[in-house]
C-alpha cells in the first residue's frame, strides 16, 4: 500500500476537513481525493473542481455514500460535533478507516457507540487533536516521555479564549447552545487541552473529576443601558462597544470569515455592502452579544485525580484580551512550563548545591520544520497530522502525537463528567474498564 497514495473521501466539506484533504495537493504521492459527501450543492462543487472528480462521486449523505461500494481507503469526516457519531457509523460498517474531527461525540452514549463499531469493525479510526501536532507540545511530551521530570504528580493547563474567538464560537456562533450543538463548551473549545492532560500522563487512568462553571457575561441583564438587538441596526452605542459587530467582522474581515460569512458562501467575492448588509439581517454574527441565544458557559475550571494519585487542573477563560494556552508539569525529579503561543517552554530541575536552588533551561522550539508553510496553521499542526494519518491507515510507523480512539476516550470522559459534576454539584467518578 505504501507504493500507492492513499485514497480518501471528504465528508462534510467545511474548513476543517478541507484543510486535511489540501494535503492531497501537497503530496499527491501520499494522498488522493475520491470523492466527497455534503449536503450543500456549492460545497460538492467546489470540491469537485479542486480534486477533479465527476457526478459519480459526489454525495449528499455519509448515509448514501456508505450504501455504494466502497470508493476508498477512508474518510475524513470534518462535520459537526453533533454529526461526527452519527455519519460515522455507516462509514464504518461500510469498510472504511477515518480521520475524525474532534470532539469525536457529544455524549457517552455516543461516544461508546462509536468505540463498540471502531471495535467490531476492525477500524482504523484517528482522532484530529492537532494541537499534538504543533512543535512545542510534541516536544513538551518527547521530555516527559524520556524521564526528564521523573513521574509526573501535576498537570496544570491555562486555556485564555480571546474575546473575539469566544463570542464567534460560544456566543454568536454555532456552539454557542449545548442543547442544539450537542457539545458542553468544555467539550466544543477544550478537548484538545483534556487530551493534552492524559497524553501527558499516557497510560495511567483518570479516575476522578470536579468542576464549576457558569455563564457571567454575556448574559442580558449584562448589557450596557441602551443597547440594541443588532449592532448595525438598532444600537446606539455600537460605536464604543467592545463587542461591535463593526469592529469585529467588517473592520478585520478576514478574522473567522469561514464562520460569519457561511451565509455568503454562494455569492463570489462579497463586498463589503454585502457583508453589511448580511450582519444587519439575518446573520447570527449581527446581534448583539449580551442578547443571544447562548446557553454555555463562558468560565470553567476542572479538577482531576489520576489512580496513581497524580491531581490536574484545566482552567478555561472566555473573553480574554490575549489567546493564550500555558501549560505546567511537576514531577519527581523537575518541571516543565510553557506557553504555547511562545513556542517556548523551560525544564527545571532540583539544584541543592549551595549557593543554588534550582537549573533552568530554556528551550524555544523550531515552529517551522521541514513541511510548515505548506498550508493549514496550528504552528505546523494540520500538516503534520495530515501526514501521520496517511501512515495511520497504511500501517506505517506514526509520530508519538498520533491520536487513535481509544487514546481519545480518556480526554473526553473527562469532559463529558466534569460537567455532569459542574451541574450536580459533587465529583464524579471515571470508569476505566471499557
Amino acid at each position: 500500500m505504501a507504493s500507492k497514495p492513499v485514497t480518501a473521501v471528504i465528508v462534510g466539506a467545511g474548513h476543517r476537513s478541507l484543510t486535511y484533504a489540501s494535503y492531497a495537493r501537497y503530496r499527491p504521492d501520499a494522498l488522493k481525493i475520491v470523492g466527497v459527501a455534503d449536503p450543500l450543492e456549492y460545497r460538492r462543487r467546489q470540491v469537485a473542481e479542486l480534486y477533479g472528480l465527476g457526478p459519480d462521486q459526489l454525495f449528499e449523505t455519509a448515509e448514501e455514500l456508505a450504501a455504494r461500494p466502497q470508493m476508498a481507503d477512508a474518510a475524513i469526516n470534518g462535520t459537526m460535533d453533533q454529526d461526527h457519531v452519527r455519519t460515522s457509523l455507516p462509514l464504518l460498517n461500510a469498510g472504511y478507516d477515518l480521520l475524525l474531527e474532534k470532539p469525536f461525540a457529544v455524549n457517552e452514549t455516543e461516544m461508546w457507540q462509536l468505540l463498540q463499531a471502531a471495535r467490531g469493525n476492525a477500524s482504523k479510526v484517528m482522532i484530529c487533536h492537532v494541537m499534538r501536532y504543533t512543535p512545542f507540545a510534541t516536544a513538551m511530551r518527547q521530555r516527559v516521555a524520556a524521564g526528564e521530570i521523573g513521574e509526573v504528580i501535576s498537570v496544570q493547563t491555562v486555556e485564555h479564549v480571546s474575546y473575539h474567538h469566544m463570542v464567534v464560537g460560544y456566543v454568536r456562533g454555532k456552539w454557542n447552545r449545548k442543547d442544539v450543538c450537542g457539545s458542553p463548551m468544555l467539550m466544543a473549545k477544550c478537548c484538545h487541552d483534556l487530551d493534552f492532560i492524559t497524553w501527558m500522563k499516557s497510560g495511567v487512568a483518570p479516575v476522578r473529576v470536579s468542576s464549576f462553571g457558569s455563564n457571567m457575561q454575556f448574559r442580558p441583564e449584562k448589557a450596557p443601558e441602551g443597547a440594541g438587538t443588532r449592532c448595525l441596526v438598532d444600537c446606539p452605542i455600537e460605536g464604543d462597544c467592545l463587542y461591535s459587530a463593526r469592529k469585529h467582522y467588517i473592520d478585520h474581515p478576514e478574522r473567522w470569515s469561514f464562520y460569519v460569512w457561511a451565509g455568503l458562501e454562494q455569492i463570489e467575492n462579497p463586498t463589503i455592502e454585502d457583508k453589511i448588509h448580511s450582519l444587519k439581517t439575518d446573520n447570527p454574527f449581527g446581534r448583539c452579544v449580551w442578547k443571544c441565544d447562548n446557553n454555555v458557559v463562558d468560565h470553567q475550571a476542572v479538577m482531576i485525580e489520576f489512580e496513581d494519585g497524580c491531581t490536574a487542573t484545566h482552567n478555561m477563560i472566555g473573553g480574554a484580551s490575549k489567546p493564550q494556552r500555558s501549560m505546567h508539569l511537576v514531577g519527581t525529579t523537575g518541571e516543565l512550563q510553557g506557553v504555547l503561543h511562545d513556542s517556548r517552554f523551560v525544564i527545571r530541575h532540583i539544584d541543592p548545591r549551595p549557593g543554588h536552588e534550582y537549573s533552568e533551561e530554556v528551550v524555544d522550539v523550531d515552529v517551522k520544520g521541514d513541511m510548515d508553510g505548506a498550508f493549514g496553521g496550528h504552528g505546523g499542526g494540520d500538516v503534520r497530522l495530515a501526514a501521520d494519518f496517511v501512515n495511520f491507515v497504511r500501517g506505517d510507523e506514526c509520530s508519538i502525537a498520533c491520536t487513535n480512539l481509544e487514546d481519545s476516550i480518556r480526554g473526553h470522559l473527562i469532559g463529558f463528567r466534569a460537567d455532569v459534576a459542574m451541574e450536580e454539584g459533587k465529583v464524579v467518578d471515571i470508569p476505566t474498564d471499557w
